[in-house]
């Protein structure tokens, strides 16, 4: 599955300091091309460590290969499951509540179901991210139910990410797995539409950025933002700047689906987080 994210980097090296070169590393992760941009001694060790922390991710989130989620999926219950595999659903159960059940991890079965011609009524009785069980020790799924983590868990590696190359004593870098997040600044990425393009820059210091385009992906004919209910994705783009780029990427994705008074509700209950709204006539405005 190709990246439903459009940002893009701009004259990354005119904000790396003067005399510094930077070391860059690409590759692809959770199904996303991946970047990190680091300024520092010790770059190289450290960007080899950020493959392994990605490795890492993969094999907890990814559905793309055998992981702890497709095991999830498979079995329906989770047992002894990890610190970041609770750290995730924690997270998203409260975008879940914060969102109003926008963002829902457990549309997976309607994925699959407009992916392969399946029951799409049966598949949406199923969507309900409430009847998840988590607990210290074990996660369990309601009958029938799955999970994909594809509108957070490329926000959770850029974070976990972000903060362990701050630990190493980081201090200038930016990061993208699939969301961007900045150490120190400013960097400056684009906010761009698959429809009307470059829309929008944004300079980014310490804090993270994340953006979703229903247009960007389709499945069995509709956006692959889904929804329990059937309602369509009300906008072409959403860009939300955050503290962290795991909100940021939850928020993004359920944003698609609210309208502005609902976003500006949602906005309200959280500190230093901004949307930006591409409607579907190229216009963009601040929610």
């Amino acid at each position: 599955m190709k990246r439903r994210r459009f940002l893009t980097l701009t004259a990354a090296a005119l904000v790396c300091p003067r005399g510094a070169q930077a070391s860059i590393w690409q590759g692809t992760a959770l199904g996303a091309d991946v970047s990190v941009t680091l300024t520092g001694p010790g770059a190289d060790a450290a960007l080899a460590q950020v493959r392994t922390t990605l490795t890492r991710m993969e094999a907890l989130f990814s559905l793309y290969q055998t992981s702890l989620l497709t095991e999830l999926n498979d079995s329906g219950t989770l047992v002894a499951p990890p610190p970041e595999m609770l750290t995730l659903c924690h997270i998203a159960d409260d975008a879940f509540l914060l969102t109003q059940g926008r963002f829902d991890p457990t549309v997976q079965p309607l994925w699959s179901a407009l992916a392969t011609g399946g029951d799409i009524d049966t598949a949406r009785r199923l969507i309900g991210w409430d009847r998840v069980t988590l607990t210290a020790d074990r996660i369990t799924l309601a009958p029938g139910q799955a999970l994909t983590f594809n509108g957070i868990a490329q926000g959770f590696a850029t974070d976990v990410v972000t903060t362990a190359l701050a630990a190493a004593g980081f201090t200038h870098a930016l990061v993208n797995i699939g969301e961007y997040r900045a150490l120190g600044g400013p960097w400056r990425v684009a906010v761009d539409d698959p429809t009307f393009g470059t829309l929008a820059q944004t300079p980014l210091t310490g804090r993270a950025i994340a953006t979703s385009s229903p247009a960007a992906l389709s499945v069995g004919g509709r956006s692959h933002i889904l929804s329990s209910d059937g309602v369509a994705p009300l906008w072409s783009t959403v860009s939300v700047t955050a503290p962290t780029a795991t909100m940021a990427d939850a928020l993004s994705t359920a944003f698609c689906l609210m309208d502005r008074d609902a976003i500006r509700a949602t906005l309200a209950r959280l500190p230093d987080t901004q949307a930006r709204l591409i409607d579907r006539d190229g216009n963009l405005t601040t929610a």
